[in-house]
């Protein structure tokens, strides 16, 4: 990693610019005066002083009262532990502020819309929230046994208390893992392409979630999904022939 990239990773972390570049000179030349920070960080010199001494207050950096006054970094380790603890500050800030003002209940679309989403964690959760609101039949084609987050299993479970819940997989694994539960896992043969396209959900023939990974860093899954509507239950009148055809081949 070269200089520039650790002070793109600090400024992320929430470092100003010049805090990110003057912290990092000085990891570079273990202690210096505003002279030789300046001069390894290309911060203006009469920008060190102030820089230096807000990363002090944060804990980051030593002041040394010599004349030339100089400065050193703290050890990696604190510096880490400092940076982390105040990232949790502000995420705690943040998620406070946003449940003070967020609205009392989320707008779910008119029921018509067709939504997209990217990242395996927003598609674990819409999947999970999806299978809670089921009232008659859960489809879901996983697969693998990674494709199942633990927060997606256990709403297979919950759900099946009340009605049907059906898993596709080619992977016997998660046949193993509901062994104790009402969900139905079934099998099915390798040679069924459909199985490998992605993962898909299908609840109560009217609502579905298509999703397929996808080689774009970060994001590594994108999904449409569409609710109670026509979009809906036409996809679902497809599933449903494409689950019929692959049952009969199943294990």
């Amino acid at each position: 990693m070269s200089a520039q990239d650790a002070v793109t990773a600090l400024e992320r972390l929430g470092l100003p610019n010049y805090e990110a570049r003057v912290f990092v000179a000085l990891h570079e030349l273990g202690g210096g005066t505003a002279q030789a920070v300046s001069d390894q960080s290309e911060v203006p010199r009469s920008q060190v002083y102030g820089t230096a001494d807000e990363l002090a207050d944060r804990g980051l950096v030593e002041v040394v009262e010599s004349s030339p006054k100089r400065y050193r970094p703290v050890a990696l380790d604190t510096a880490r532990g400092i940076l982390a603890e105040r990232i949790e500050r502000e995420h705690d800030r943040a998620f406070e502020n946003l449940e003070g003002i967020r609205a009392t209940e989320t707008d779910h679309g008119s029921g018509q819309d067709v939504s997209t989403l990217r990242g395996r964690q927003p598609i674990d959760d819409r999947i999970a929230a999806l299978v809670r609101e089921a009232e008659l039949a859960v489809v879901l084609v996983a697969p693998v046994q990674t494709s199942l987050s633990a927060d997606v299993a256990d709403a297979l479970r919950e759900a099946a208390a009340d009605c049907a819940v059906t898993v596709l997989t080619a992977d016997p694994g998660v046949r193993d893992a509901f062994a104790d539960d009402l969900v139905r896992v079934v099998v099915m043969s390798e040679d069924n392409p459909a199985v490998f396209a992605g993962r898909a959900l299908m609840v109560d023939d009217s609502t579905v979630l298509l999703a397929v990974e996808t080689d774009d860093e970060p994001v590594d899954e994108e999904a449409m999904w569409t609710g109670d509507s026509r979009i809906g239950r036409i996809l679902a009148q497809f599933m449903q022939s494409g689950m019929e055809s692959g049952t009969d081949r199943a294990d």
